[in-house]
């Protein structure tokens, strides 16, 4: 382990250092070796959906690069690489028979990751949900959960013996909010909020009867979590009046969209609905019985959230009590136009963690740039190096201040396929020339890389 001089903070002895990417962002291939098509091939072929009509047919051609990639991941150090498994590469039509090809990737990631001594985190749905299935009903169908429990079933027969943790959803505020109510990303829906509701509480069941059955179909003992978006509120001032007005604010349910913590997160670790948020969607709540949030509330080993940024709050005189506080102008920004807030990091978890009491692991946190390899031959991205020193600053804040931090995972190991905003968007440690697939690491790779080798005091060196 790298030394840093003077540096006494440190990590948690066992804490996680890891990247991730997803399947439909990376892979390519969309049509090879007997992959079926999944929502989002049927999303790219529709005109003026995706930024410069942009699709994930190629991708980073990961498929094709496997061992290449995966000597960069080792010379990155990653101690962990979370990954998402393709529903349809594995079971083209969603159900039924496994595609060989397909299994036989992943038996080379898996057993390429542990041959470099990175540790394989398996993500279950990153998004790509089977086309077969979609026209059967998607997440409308109450048939889903039983879909996606089959999955994850065959998935732990197959990679159980040599993958220990698994997510079961990623971020289903954001596959349902833009792909079911907003209609920004695939399958491209805009539901109304009912219809919206009731898919999310499909996915929800999904999750759980997943969990189920992965326990049930494992070979040795497995780790389960869930990674959904951590929709932090943060307080203006360290006050004890601010922080209470922003931890009631995180877990409120106050607009009828998906951008909220608690409607995602209360079912599956309180085994309930938050009562505000049935208030608030009131006739429009599914109809659920004590039995389907029994199935919702299976336990699980971790809580992994995705946090990129937060919003601060402040008390109003409105009914809801609070409201956000507007950006100063010229504010820092991402090249996505997301603000710079590395107190969520402090914040979300550690207003997680008071209520659900699990160990956080953040499944995702990064930014994107403008990013290209200029004269020199290098790929220089100050910008995210101080991003990610300012965020992992307040999640050490926070495990300092008694928030149990078990991991984190950079987004992403490469630049990628950023769904709706095509190939604009630079969010990788790794470059992609998506004309060559000539891959630069970027400086951010090399400072990560000695963050990791110092169990995270690269980070307190300005």
């Amino acid at each position: 382990m790298t030394k840093v001089p003077g540096v006494k903070k440190s990590f948690p002895q066992n804490f996680i250092w890891g990247a991730a990417a997803a399947a439909y962002q990376i892979e390519g291939a969309a049509a090879t070796d007997g992959k079926g098509a999944s929502v989002w091939d049927m999303f790219c072929r529709r005109p003026g959906t995706v930024l410069g009509g942009d699709t994930g047919e190629v991708a980073c051609d990961h498929y094709h690069r496997l061992d290449s990639d995966l000597d960069l991941m080792a010379q990155l150090g990653l101690q962990a690489y979370r990954f998402s498994l393709s529903w349809p590469r594995l079971l083209p039509q969603g159900q039924g028979d496994l595609n060989p090809k397909g299994v036989d990737f992943y038996e080379r990631l898996i057993d390429g990751l542990l041959e470099r001594g990175i540790t394989p985190w398996a993500t279950l749905f990153h998004w790509d949900y089977p086309l077969d299935l979609f026209h059967r009903g998607g997440w409308l169908s109450a048939d889903s959960p039983a879909w996606f429990a089959e999955y994850a079933a065959k998935v732990v027969e197959l990679f159980s013996d040599r993958v220990v943790n698994y997510f079961t959803l990623n971020e289903p505020q954001v596959f349902l909010g833009l792909g079911h109510l907003d209609g920004r990303h695939a399958p491209g829906l805009q539901l109304p909020v009912k219809e919206f509701l009731r898919a999310g509480h499909h996915s929800l069941l999904a999750h759980g009867k997943a969990v189920q059955a992965m326990r049930a179909s494992a070979k040795q003992k497995i780790r389960i979590g869930y990674a959904p978006v951590g929709i932090a509120r943060l307080p203006r001032e360290e006050t004890a009046e601010a922080i209470e007005l922003a931890r009631r604010a995180t877990f409120e349910v106050h607009e009828e969209n998906s951008w909220n913590s608690a409607w995602w997160m209360d079912p599956v670790y309180l085994g309930q609905y938050p009562e505000q948020g049935l208030r608030f969607f009131g006739r429009d709540v599914p109809s659920f019985s004590p039995e389907d949030l029994a199935i919702i509330s299976q336990p699980l080993d971790f809580f992994g959230v995705n946090i990129y940024q937060g919003i601060s709050v402040e008390r109003d005189e409105s009914e809801l009590g609070w409201k956000a506080v507007d950006e100063v102008q010229g504010a820092p920004a991402t090249a996505l136009n997301w603000p710079l807030t590395p107190d969520a990091l402090y914040w979300g978890p550690k207003f997680f963690y008071e209520r659900y009491g699990l160990p956080i692991i953040i499944t995702e946190n990064g930014l994107s740039c403008r990013d290209w390899v200029s004269l020199d031959g290098q790929v220089h991205d100050p910008a995210r190096i101080d991003y990610a020193k300012r965020y992992l600053r307040s999640l050490h804040r926070a495990g300092e201040d008694g928030t149990e931090i078990s991991g984190y995972f950079h987004w992403s190991v490469m630049d990628n396929f950023e769904w709706a905003e095509g190939y604009r968007e630079r969010f990788g440690l790794i470059h992609v020339d998506y004309q060559t697939q000539v891959r630069t690491p970027k400086d951010s790779f090399r400072w990560y890389h000695e963050v990791i080798e110092s169990a995270g005091a690269a980070i307190f060196v300005d």
